[in-house]
């Protein structure tokens, strides 16, 4: 039998449409951890190597460094996924205080892989403490860096998924999300965990925008005003150097300093420092001549050479020897002090 017609009309159903989430993650890291961290991965290699071939024949740190690179990998990234849960239970609850630094983390994950590679050899016998397992190690990591056995960049790949495994506080990567690529072009450039370059000349160092501050006040090849105020402007990593050297404004003893004069003045200064106390300064002269001699009777030598010489004559000198000599060639000229009171002569 045909079933009737009908003109109700049928319309599809409507499904109410959940807004998506969000699609698209900032990868954005620290790069400096992110570098720290790939560093210590060959040092852990070499150590599960050498202490997984200790004592055995046929085979060599070489020999098993690909499989062991790879058993390395798969545990680091596996340990590194269930670290959060481990430690809290580990821990006994969610309260309690777990290490957050990504790099102790995953330093502590390599020692614990690194650990479980040790063959019987290597955990009965004193090899563990022996200096030469620390040469071999140190001897293996040398011929991996060398034979491009592990290159940096690979290492950083695998460091950037450890780190943001780890990171649970978010502190050394960017956990922003977005809803689209158009989002995420535009937050990229403002992201705090974006990458620079330092712009002092001859410096190389890279970091991300976050740590922008924090380099700028240790860069060694920051040009800066001299710290002791001349007109120079220095790198800092030649700062102390420049200061204690060449710099005009230096600290130092008068020439006349081992003659009594106490006064320290900046190096440019001396000239000036001289003009002006060349009567104090032929003063502490005259004591070293005539010991002998009370105070006002060398005031009044001084006074009676400072009269008797051509002018500028004495200024000329610049050290203890030089205004010595022409004292005591006044006083040849001149003749010599005349000594009325002889106690002991005071500064």
């Amino acid at each position: 039998m045909d079933l009737p017609a009908t003109d109700v009309e049928v319309k599809p159903e409507k499904f109410e449409v959940k807004e998506a989430g969000p699609l698209f993650d900032c990868d954005l890291f620290d790069t400096e951890i992110v570098h720290k961290i790939a560093q210590v991965f060959l040092p852990g290699l070499a150590s599960a190597c050498v202490d997984n071939t200790t004592g055995g024949i046929f085979k060599s740190p070489a020999l098993v460094a690909v499989d062991t690179r790879k058993e390395m990998v798969d545990y680091l990234t596996q340990r590194s996924e269930t670290f959060v849960a481990e430690s809290v239970i580990l821990e006994g609850g969610p309260d309690a205080e777990v290490s957050d630094h990504p790099y102790d983390i995953i330093a502590d994950l390599i020692d614990d892989f690194a650990i479980s590679k040790r063959n019987l050899f290597s955990r009965v016998s004193g090899w563990l403490l022996s200096e030469r397992r620390e040469d071999r190690i140190d001897d293996f990591v040398q011929e991996m860096d060398i034979n491009g056995f592990w290159m940096m960049d690979r290492r950083e790949v695998i460091a950037q998924t450890l780190l943001r495994n780890v990171d649970f506080k978010n502190t050394f990567h960017c956990n922003m999300k977005f809803k689209s690529a158009e989002e995420l072009a535009e937050h990229k450039p403002q992201c705090s965990f974006r990458t620079m370059n330092c712009t002092n000349e001859g410096c190389n160092a890279r970091f991300c925008a976050a740590h922008l501050e924090n380099h700028d006040s240790i860069c060694p090849f920051k040009i800066l005003p001299c710290e002791q105020k001349c007109s120079d402007s220095i790198m800092r990593r030649e700062m102390d150097r420049h200061c204690i050297t060449i710099c005009p404004m230096k600290l130092v003893n008068c020439p006349f300093y081992p003659v009594g004069c106490q006064s320290t003045i900046p190096q440019c200064m001396i000239e000036k420092h001289r003009s002006e106390n060349l009567h104090s300064h032929m003063l502490h002269v005259l004591q070293v001549i005539h010991k002998e001699a009370s105070v006002e009777d060398l005031k009044e030598q001084v006074e009676q050479l400072e009269k008797s010489s051509s002018p500028g004559l004495l200024a000329e000198a610049r050290d203890v020897r030089s205004l010595t000599i022409k004292i005591k060639d006044l006083e040849a000229k001149f003749g010599p002090l005349i000594v009325n009171t002889k106690n002991k002569v005071s500064e």
